[in-house]
């Protein structure tokens, strides 16, 4: 996943089609002078549409769309014809993706489905023709309907990534050389905090050619969800994982202080998170001895299972899998 092409939020107005006007018109042939009206209804005008595609996986290709606009409805005709259908406007977009009113924020849909289509904004309803209004006392209705008008709104699209593993911890923790050395993900790596500045997918490949999708979240710190560091523009891709490893460097100065600041963060964001099920992982762990790590795992909680890896040396990384994979199951 390349960093600059990952776009999780765009903003458009979104207009649908008018539906096309009712026919006003009598039939009329060499020997009838007055025949009944026939005036068909108008076509309906284009929806906007959301389509979801498991093939995507960013918002990129909508980023310089500012404006979708659907076709018109067109009218009806006489000899009880229906005037076309305006052309619908389809939007493809990766699974996980929120649609919202920009003005109320209101949630419009959720696309959770490859090829789940849902209208955005619906186009007009064609008008009805003259022929629709004839009664046995009214045999010449001298009026048809006008198409309804299309709507416009803004509309933002938000996409929350689907992951079955969210990778939790602060800025250089060993999140994304973790993410490398467990799936054929490449990630940016260095020294220095906030490298990870868009989240990453990487599918970790299992025994008996069974997988699961591990997300790289970029680092959270203590603050972010009032907005510090990178703030919660990406808290909300941990929403959508079945599981939270919590990554903690051995180095840490607490390892129980630094999963209570991060579990704080996340109950802030949103306290749902905290029913999700978690685990945590040691990072860094190449350079302890047996007794240092009884040291650490003191500072564990008793209810959290754990595990202390390596990615250096992949030390501990057979393990993970396997607990992840039985905490999935």
């Amino acid at each position: 996943m390349s960093s600059p092409n990952f776009i999780d939020y765009v903003k458009f107005n979104s207009r649908s089609g008018h539906g096309g006007a009712g026919c006003l018109h009598f039939h009329r042939e060499k020997f009838i002078e007055k025949g009944g009206p026939d005036g068909g209804d108008g076509g309906r005008g284009g929806h906007v549409i959301l389509r979801g595609n498991a093939q995507l996986w960013t918002l990129l290709h909508l980023k310089y769309r500012k404006h979708i606009i659907a076709d018109h409805g067109k009218p009806g005709e006489g000899q009880n014809r229906t005037g076309a259908f305006g052309k619908d406007e389809i939007l493809d977009v990766p699974i996980g993706t929120i649609a919202r009113r920009a003005d109320t924020n209101e949630i419009i849909c959720e696309i959770n489905e490859d090829g789940q289509e849902v209208i955005l904004t619906p186009g007009g309803r064609g008008g009805k023709g003259n022929s629709f209004f004839a009664t046995s006392t009214n045999q010449a209705p001298q009026h048809a309907q006008p198409g309804e008008p299309g709507r416009e709104e803004w509309v933002v699209l938000e996409l929350k990534l689907l992951a079955d593993v969210g990778l939790v911890g602060f800025p250089n923790a060993g999140k994304s050389t973790l993410l490398s050395v467990v799936s054929a993900a490449k990630p940016k790596i260095a020294d220095y905090a906030f490298t990870t500045l868009t989240p990453n997918l990487g599918v970790v490949r299992y025994r008996d050619d069974r997988s699961f999708v591990m997300a790289d979240i970029p680092g959270i710190i203590e603050g972010a969800a009032e907005g510090k560091g990178l703030g919660i523009r990406f808290l909300k891709h941990i929403e959508r994982n079945s599981l939270l490893l919590f990554l903690i460097p051995a180095d840490a100065k607490s390892i129980q202080q630094e999963y209570e600041i991060l579990l704080n963060e996340l109950r802030k964001y949103n306290p749902e998170l905290l029913d999700k099920k978690r685990m945590l992982a040691i990072s860094k762990c190449d350079l302890l001895d047996d007794e240092l790590k009884d040291e650490l795992a003191k500072e564990i909680p008793n209810d959290l299972p754990s595990v202390f890896i390596s990615s250096i040396t992949n030390q501990g990384i057979t393990e993970l899998k396997d607990l992840i994979w039985q905490t999935l199951q």
